[in-house]
C-alpha cells in the first residue's frame, strides 16, 4: 500500500515536471518529508533518481517532436555545471537561512515577471554569440505549423545558469525553475522550447548528483524505485500533452509553482 500511494504521487509529481521543465523533485521531496516522514537524506537521493527518470522519460517525446534545442542545451550545461562545483566550495560559508529567503523573494518575483509577460512571439534579433554557435532553431506550434526563433542575451542566460547551478548545490534543489526562466525570460526562448530544453539539461545535471548519493548509501530501493517508476510514467504523460496545451496556459501553471514553491522556501527560511 505504502508503494502504491509512492508511486501515485509520483505520477503527478512526473506529470507537471516534465510540463514545466521542473523534473518533478520539486514535488517529490515535500510530499516524502512531509507525508511519509521519510529522512530528507533519503528523499534528496529519491528525488535526484527521479529527475534523471523524469528527464529520461520526457527526452525522447520532445526530440521526437522537435521541441529540444540540444545545441542551446549543451553550451548551457558549461554554466550549470560550473555553477555546481562553486556552489559546493562555498556552501560551509554561507547561512542557509538566508538563503532560503532569498531564494523565496526571487521566486515570488520571477512569477510577478512571468505573469506580466509578452505575448508567445518568438525573438527575431539573435545574439552574436548565437550566431557563432548557431543556436537559433525551428518548433512546430499548437497546429503543426512551423516557427523560426532566435535567440537573445546569451551572456545573461549563461550567467543565469551558472546562479542555477550555484543554488542547486548549496540548497539541495533542481534548477529547472531557473533554467526554464533564464531561456524564457533572459534569452526570449517559446515556453515550450524553454521546457524541452530545460527536462534535457536537468537529466545530466542530476545524474552525477545521484551517483554521490548512491556511494554514499542514501539511495533506498523500497522508496526511489517506485518513485522512479511513477515518475517515468507521468513524466510520459506529461511530454504528450505539451504539444497540445496552449503555452498561455503552461505560463500559468508554471506561475502557481512557483508561488508554491517560494512559500515552501520562505518556511524553511524562518523556521
Amino acid at each position: 500500500m505504502y508503494e502504491l500511494l509512492l508511486f501515485a504521487v509520483s505520477i503527478g509529481a512526473g506529470f507537471l515536471g516534465a510540463l514545466l521543465g521542473l523534473g518533478g523533485g520539486i514535488i517529490v521531496v515535500p510530499a516524502l518529508t512531509l507525508l511519509y516522514n521519510v529522512d530528507i537524506r533519503y528523499a534528496i537521493a529519491a528525488s535526484l533518481i527521479s529527475v534523471v527518470a523524469t528527464s529520461s522519460g520526457a527526452a525522447a517525446s520532445y526530440l521526437k517532436d522537435s521541441l529540444t534545442n540540444l545545441r542551446l542545451a549543451v553550451f548551457l550545461e558549461l554554466g550549470t555545471v560550473l555553477g555546481a562545483v562553486a556552489g559546493f566550495l562555498i556552501a560551509s560559508h554561507i547561512e542557509a537561512k538566508a538563503l532560503y529567503l532569498l531564494f523565496a523573494v526571487f521566486l515570488l518575483f520571477s512569477a510577478l515577471m512571468m505573469l506580466r509577460k509578452r505575448s508567445e512571439q518568438p525573438s527575431t534579433v539573435n545574439h552574436p554569440w548565437a550566431d557563432k554557435l548557431r543556436l537559433d532553431s525551428t518548433y512546430p506550434d499548437d497546429q503543426g505549423v512551423w516557427h523560426n526563433y532566435k535567440v537573445e542575451k546569451v551572456p545573461l542566460g549563461l550567467f543565469v545558469m551558472l546562479l542555477a547551478g550555484v543554488l542547486s548545490a548549496l540548497l539541495g534543489i533542481g534548477s529547472g525553475i531557473f533554467k526554464v526562466l533564464a531561456m524564457d525570460g533572459a534569452m526570449k526562448l517559446p515556453i515550450k522550447v524553454s521546457t524541452a530544453t530545460s527536462n534535457f539539461m536537468i537529466g545530466v545535471t542530476a545524474a552525477a548528483s545521484a551517483s554521490a548519493y548512491f556511494l554514499r548509501g542514501d539511495v533506498r530501493p523500497e522508496i526511489a524505485a517506485p518513485v522512479a517508476l511513477g515518475i517515468i510514467a507521468g513524466s510520459y504523460l506529461g511530454a504528450k500533452s505539451l504539444s497540445k496545451i496552449p503555452a498561455a496556459r503552461i505560463r500559468q501553471i508554471f506561475v502557481v509553482v512557483l508561488a508554491i514553491v517560494s512559500m515552501q522556501m520562505m518556511w524553511k527560511g524562518l523556521k
